[in-house]
């Protein structure tokens, strides 16, 4: 569970960009490789601590693996009792 609010930023703009590419047709290996990118590049800038960088890696990928994250939501038909 994350708790730093600067990790739990990284992971809200994570999950959002990972959903967003989701619907513009990328799918599972892809984004995964674009979390790969991403968790490497806060490693070599050193902007968060490596405990911190592993449990966000941990989350990410268990958010990315859960596929009712990319469901779209479809609205109800509302039958007519007229």
């Amino acid at each position: 569970m994350l708790q730093d609010a600067r990790v739990i930023r990284y992971y809200q703009r994570i999950t959002d960009t990972l959903v967003d590419y989701w619907h513009k047709g990328y799918r599972t290996d892809e984004l995964r490789l674009y979390l790969e990118g991403y968790i490497t590049s806060m490693r070599h800038s050193g902007a968060v601590e490596s405990y911190l960088i592993n449990q966000l890696e941990q989350e990410t990928l268990r958010f990315l693996y859960d596929s009712s994250n990319f469901v779209v939501a479809q609205p109800e038909v509302e039958t007519d009792y007229y």
